[in-house]
């Protein structure tokens, strides 16, 4: 699923700004976290709303090395809100949350360094 994470590796393929628009990453608060023992690699079952235009989705994201659930209540993040929904064990997960890997490979979730409306999409 994830590709490179090597800091010194090239970019990618070059592609073009209209397929950078088709991909729709907003922000959303999290507003319930919870283990979930049952993944492969230490995740949690998150809660986000992005607002009345997406509203409340869920997803497994793999972030528990770096954070606990009670950490991530009112915590903003930025995630993937056009994916179509995947099977992640037996959760259905409707948005893929972003990060980048730590000097050990767990993620590191990004967010804006000031609050912004639930919702905003990145450009």
């Amino acid at each position: 699923m994830h590709l490179d994470h090597d800091p010194a590796a090239p970019a990618g393929e070059p592609i073009a700004f209209d397929d950078f628009l088709k991909v729709d990453i907003r922000i959303g608060t999290v507003i319930a976290a919870e283990p979930y023992p049952q993944a492969r690699k230490p995740s949690l079952l998150l809660r986000i709303d992005f607002g009345a235009g997406i509203g409340v989705r869920k997803t497994s994201a793999q972030v528990a090395a770096n954070y606990t659930p009670e950490a991530l209540i009112g915590r903003q993040v930025a995630a993937v809100v056009n994916f179509p929904p995947r099977q992640i064990g037996k959760v259905m997960s409707e948005v893929l949350t972003l990060g980048f890997a730590d000097e050990e490979g767990r993620v590191v979730l990004f967010a804006p360094d000031q609050p912004v409306p639930n919702g905003s999409r990145l450009f």
